[in-house]
């Protein structure tokens, strides 16, 4: 395995620990999402909807966690990378389009770390192994 995939497992297993804290913190308090977040209208933010966005923040952490287990997973690796553009964006359309999130720290923090996700990811596609099944596939068919 390369040592960029290596990094990217690090990485992915960070962002997974940090989002299973936004988790329990949706579950704890809805103000954390109305004072860290949501600061555009902090009205709309109640505890369903901060139920709704710690599930979505778990799920994604799961995904992202076994990601970093089991890196050549193709599919897996896919999924992966989709919840970071899934998240891009959703705080993209809170800041610019309904104008929720204001660009303040707390919304900058995921966009920069959807970014980066998103481009270590598609840089580390690269580096991701063929699964053995393919590569047979392939050989026989120029065969």
């Amino acid at each position: 395995m390369s040592r960029f995939l290596n990094v990217l497992r690090s990485w992915l297993l960070m962002v997974s620990v940090i989002a299973m804290g936004n988790t329990v913190q949706s579950f704890r308090d809805h103000s954390f999402l109305s004072e860290k977040l949501y600061t555009g209208t902090p009205e709309y933010v109640n505890g369903l909807q901060a139920r709704t966005f710690g599930i979505w923040t778990l799920l994604s952490s799961i995904i992202r966690c076994v990601c970093a287990i089991d890196i050549q997973n193709k599919t897996l690796y896919h999924i992966t990378l989709w919840t970071f553009v899934l998240a891009l964006g959703h705080f993209l359309s809170e800041a610019f389009v309904y104008k929720t999130a204001p660009l303040t720290i707390g919304v900058m923090a995921p966009l920069i770390v959807a970014s980066v996700s998103i481009a270590g990811m598609l840089i580390g596609y690269q580096c991701v192994p063929e699964p053995q099944e393919e590569v047979g596939a392939r050989q026989k068919k120029r065969n």
